[in-house]
């Protein structure tokens, strides 16, 4: 094209605009043609689905077609048309639109940051409203509320809702808002990449809700075949939010690692970089690198149940313990995805309320690596009581207890930073000191699974669960809301209630443990999970945990309580650094302007310098300063 060409101009403006409004619209569209695609299919050409009475087809197409509209319906599909059409690139969308930029694509880091932040609190908390549902029916040895199937639904929704959406509770809203500011950045590498991830969770999240009208599915979180193929088409509902909650993970992971790597401001070296920074590197790239193992697995699932394939069906050639290894593969990995997060936070915080350096840094960003590493040879160990050749029991036991060394390393960079602080009882604080009371009982506890002996006896029962909900809970829950509560008047420019933050915290802490602690005994004594039905000499600790986890429960009603209270009714303006913190981010605006910084910074110190001067901040100069320059 020669320099004197005209260049297209901007395409004139939308009668309607894309928005939620029309992404749910043409998403609903798109599941009935869909629909009706899958069911002309059905009648048509593939006769062996004339012989039952499901269609997983005309299931799968329709959510297919659902998220192509809803994501169509947000705009995702309008800057592509427009540069085929020969239009100039746009780098920014919807970032100055208001209150409408939350309801819609937009390409402000911080709207993506708050948005995640909502989204994920919603599902968060149906999710735990599906676990009061489950301690309710255990009020009673046999039958309370629900028939038997209902039961494993409510079940498997909690647990796949809650590892699904919750794997993005750290990065989603934190990492996003805070990772360009603490690295000097003006954007994410990949502005609506980091859009459509969060609207490919919320996507997920909602076409999980609807397994209910399909009569749900028997297989918990995990989808073990053969019931993964036999289920209803309940089952189509896991495949399809684990399959996008895969794709939102991949394109997460891709996007912060492609900004710390590539946008960093001048002098922040990797020795200079936060530490939480490298807990987003070390859980992005297990994101980046195990989400494809998952997506593989659950379209050879797909497979199956649509195109009369064998990858999983013993009958005709395939195996089951294929599918096992592949998801665990992703499954472990996936366990330190949502606990590395969690010691990122505490890391950051940590120096802050004790006004101390952080002890150790070196050390504990090996001992993430270290985790990162570690993480991928230790899947074997779920599948101790699934037909392992016991040649290879030893080494997954071996590898399983050797990545309590780099987590160890954390532990003790942890406790050194604490060891003769001036600690401040604030309510972040507070959840940051739980944190090692909780994932050392579930590390603790977590030895027991390791070990062969000890696994076949705890295996399966509501020891391992009880585990599991200390490393996971206990460790990336309690830090979830400790990332609340000190990033939340930067991001809102408004302050949470002390008190009623203190209230939140006790309450949840000791119900947690009171919730948690008694399923160690209920599993050592035989109860397994997943049974709606127990003896009845174990009704009273059963009582115990359900009338706890109501009292857990009523906690997070006090911390809604709060949220509402602080930002739409009190809302009393935050100081610009209310911590004292010399993290970067601190230093700007509450909230922080859509540009972020009127010139890139230059990093030239140490960001966990506390000590005497507890009054200094970052020393970074803007670009084109004289060396030496102030803030």
């Amino acid at each position: 094209m020669s320099a004197n060409a005209a260049v297209p101009t901007p395409p004139r403006r939308r009668v309607v605009g894309y928005n939620l409004l029309t992404g749910l619209v043409l998403g609903v569209v798109g599941y009935y043609v869909g629909w009706w695609i899958g069911h002309h299919i059905h009648a048509t050409s593939i006769g062996y689905f004339a012989d039952t009475n499901q269609n997983d087809i005309a299931v799968f197409l329709g959510y297919f077609l659902s998220v192509v509209g809803f994501l169509a319906g947000l705009g995702f599909l309008s800057y592509p048309w427009a540069r085929v059409r020969g239009y100039p690139p746009s780098l920014r969308e919807k970032e100055t639109a208001g209150v409408a930029r939350y309801f819609g694509l937009c390409t402000d880091h911080k709207v993506v940051g708050i948005q995640y932040l909502i989204g994920i609190g919603v599902f968060f908390f149906i999710g735990g409203l599906n676990a009061m549902l489950i301690r309710f029916e255990l009020l009673r040895p046999g039958g309370q509320a629900f028939p038997a199937g209902n039961y494993l639904t409510l079940v498997g929704l909690h647990g796949t809702m809650m590892m699904g959406i919750m794997s993005s509770a750290i990065l989603g809203p934190f990492a996003n808002y805070v990772v360009p500011l603490m690295i000097g950045a003006r954007r994410m590498a990949f502005p609506r990449i980091e859009a459509l991830t969060f609207w490919l969770l919320m996507a997920a999240g909602t076409l999980l809700a609807t397994t209910i009208f399909f009569g749900g599915f028997p297989t918990g979180w995990t989808g073990y075949e053969p019931l993964n193929d036999q289920a209803n088409s309940g089952m189509d509902s896991y495949i399809v939010f684990f399959g996008l909650v895969g794709i939102s993970m991949l394109l997460l992971g891709l996007n912060m690692i492609a900004t710390i790597v590539t946008m960093r401001a001048p002098g922040l070296t990797w020795s200079r970089l936060p530490i939480f920074c490298w807990g987003v590197i070390s859980t992005a790239s297990l994101m980046l690198l195990a989400s494809p193992v998952l997506i593989a697995a659950l379209l050879m699932a797909t497979l199956d149940r649509t195109a009369q394939t064998s990858f999983f069906i013993p009958s005709a050639g395939g195996s089951t313990y294929l599918y096992q290894n592949l998801f665990w593969v992703f499954g472990h990995p996936e366990v330190y995805i949502l606990a590395l997060p969690g010691f990122a936070v505490v890391l950051e915080l940590l120096p802050v309320f004790a006004r101390k350096p952080l002890w150790g840094y070196r050390l504990a960003v090996a001992g993430m690596l270290g985790v990162t590493l570690l993480s991928w040879l230790v899947w074997q160990h779920h599948l101790f009581v699934s037909g392992i050749n016991g040649d290879l029991r030893p080494f997954y036991m071996l590898s399983t207890e050797l990545i309590s060394i780099p987590t160890g390393f954390t532990f003790l960079c942890g406790m050194m930073t604490l060891w003769r602080g001036r600690i401040r009882y604030t309510v972040p604080m507070l959840f940051c000191l739980a944190w090692f009371f909780n994932f050392l009982i579930g590390g603790l506890s977590g030895v027991f699974l390791s070990d062969v002996p000890s696994d076949v006896t705890t295996h399966g029962s509501f020891f391992s669960m009880a585990h599991f909900h200390y490393t996971i809970m206990g460790g990336l829950v309690f830090t979830f809301f400790a990332a609340i509560y000190y990033w939340i008047p930067k991001m809102t420019g408004f302050q949470l209630n002390d008190r009623l933050g203190k209230i939140h915290f006790w309450t949840m802490f000791i119900a947690f443990n009171s919730t948690f602690a008694p399923l160690f005994a209920i599993g050592f004594m035989g109860q397994p999970r997943r049974v709606v039905t127990y003896p009845s000499h174990l009704q009273f600790l059963n009582d115990w945990v359900s009338v706890s986890a109501f009292v857990l429960g009523a906690s997070m009603l006090v911390f809604l309580a709060n949220f509402v209270w602080s930002l739409v009714f009190a809302r009393v303006p935050a100081p610009r650094n209310p911590w004292g913190s010399r993290s970067l981010e601190w230093q700007l605006p509450s909230p922080v302007p859509v540009h972020n910084f009127d010139k890139i910074p230059v990093f030239t110190d140490d960001p966990y310098g506390y000590g005497d001067d507890d009054g200094r901040v970052p020393a970074v100069v803007p670009v084109g300063a004289p060396a030496g320059g102030g803030s």
